[in-house]
């Protein structure tokens, strides 16, 4: 079966630690080196929490970076995963754009008629592993990781998802909850 997931997510996705390295080094160096105030690293992160959600932790954050690393050296079971919500509680950009989750305008996008609801977005989304009672991708009567303060959009579950039954595409802020849907 071929997968439906688009090529340059998968890239990206594929690449995120690499770009999370090098993107972090940089705000460090701009921030060590030029002197580049922490409040505009803030407003940094604030606009892409408004434009993309909560991506500057897994994206750009160079404390991320140093989470992430060690939150892998737990083995196959992933027993330091838990810890990487942990370093958050501290920083206003992951309060501002964890906050904006809900009202950025790209959003996880869920295709219900294209899903097999085969639960490899689940397995690959480390909310959904952490707190399966609470977080699913695509089982009814549960909250949705993608929109909760906690996601910091790895897109691990788009990738994830053979039929392409999840897009990370804009979301239009606001309108979903009311009924009108944006493009497809």
């Amino acid at each position: 079966m071929k997968r439906k997931t688009n090529t340059l997510t998968t890239f990206l996705v594929d690449k995120r630690r690499w770009i999370q390295g090098i993107t972090g080094l940089a705000v460090y160096a701009a921030m060590s080196f030029l002197g580049i105030s922490l409040w505009w690293i803030l407003g940094a992160g604030a606009l892409s929490g408004i434009i993309f959600g909560k991506v500057f932790c897994r994206w750009a954050c160079p404390i991320g970076f140093i989470m992430e690393v060690v939150t892998g050296m737990g083995g196959a079971n992933n027993k330091f995963q838990g810890m990487y919500q942990y370093h958050k509680l501290g920083c206003p950009i992951a309060w501002v754009s964890g906050f904006l989750n809900k009202y950025s305008a790209f959003k996880i996008k869920f295709d219900e008629s294209a899903c097999k609801k085969c639960g490899l977005c689940d397995n690959a989304c480390y909310l959904s592993t952490l707190e399966p009672a609470q977080f699913s991708l695509f089982k009814k009567n549960k909250e949705r990781p993608g929109d909760a303060y906690a996601c910091s959009k790895c897109l691990a579950c788009v990738t994830a998802c053979p039929t392409g039954s999840l897009a990370y595409k804009p979301g239009f802020p606001g309108l979903d909850s009311i009924g009108i849907k944006g493009p497809k």
